[in-house]
């Protein structure tokens, strides 16, 4: 098995892609390359990526709507490399579920020392692809994204499997109504939507959905996961 850790870089520019590829490959990732989120796709769907650096404006589909198609999927870390400093990007990318914002004025040494960092934090090695959230009576297969509830297995449907491991791999971390409108539902939606699922969902997890111990609100806020492993 490869045991070296998967970097896809997506840039239009095809002079940044090999520049960090040459920094990446010294690091002793390996790397797969696009140009554009067409091929970014289609790399990501053929190869187990394990960080993205993602660039945003490109031709065709941006980096943001990238973004929100891959999250669909899983929450492989990704890093936005743009030209662009503007605050109001930066909230938007990270919003999206973006993990990292880099401006392209950073060194490539830096941007692959936040790659290093990215992926310690979120614990995505490939040495131990096999993960699983154990929180006592709910437990996480992240590999066969199976949930099982006091060691018998629940079916959820895909948008509540992924609200679930977005909550559990953020123990105690509040997510606001408008980070999952816009994570899950492109943005499109109220309170109502969220609530609506949530509450689908702890009637699945939970021994009294009524007086849930896992998944509970935060007034006003949104809603965060009572869990320690």
């Amino acid at each position: 098995m490869n045991e070296r850790p998967t970097i896809l870089v997506v840039d239009d520019d095809q002079s940044i892609v090999e520049l960090l590829r040459d920094f990446l490959e010294n690091d002793h990732f390996q790397v797969v390359t696009a140009n554009d989120a067409t091929q970014a796709w289609s790399a990501f769907k053929q190869n187990t990526v394990h960080c993205i650096i993602l660039d945003i404006m490109m031709p065709g589909q941006n980096g943001f709507d990238f973004c929100r198609r891959v999250r669909t999927e899983c929450s492989v870390p990704i890093l936005f490399l743009s030209a662009r400093s503007d605050d109001v990007d930066k909230i938007r990318g990270l919003t999206l579920g973006g993990d990292d914002y880099i401006v392209k004025t950073a060194s490539a040494g830096e941007i692959v020392a936040r790659v290093k960092a990215v992926l310690r934090r979120t614990g995505r090695q490939q040495k131990n692809p096999g993960r699983v959230l154990d929180y006592g009576r709910i437990k996480l297969d992240l590999s066969t994204r199976e949930v099982f509830v006091e060691g018998t297995s629940v079916s959820l449907t895909p948008k509540e499997y992924e609200l679930l491991r977005l909550f559990a791999e953020h123990p105690r971390q509040v997510f606001t109504y408008a980070q999952l409108l816009a994570r899950f539902w492109d943005g499109v939606g109220d309170k109502h939507t969220i609530r609506v699922h949530l509450s689908r969902l702890r009637d699945k997890i939970e021994s009294n959905p009524e007086q849930p111990q896992y998944l509970t609100n935060v007034w006003g806020v949104g809603y965060r996961f009572e869990g320690v492993t």
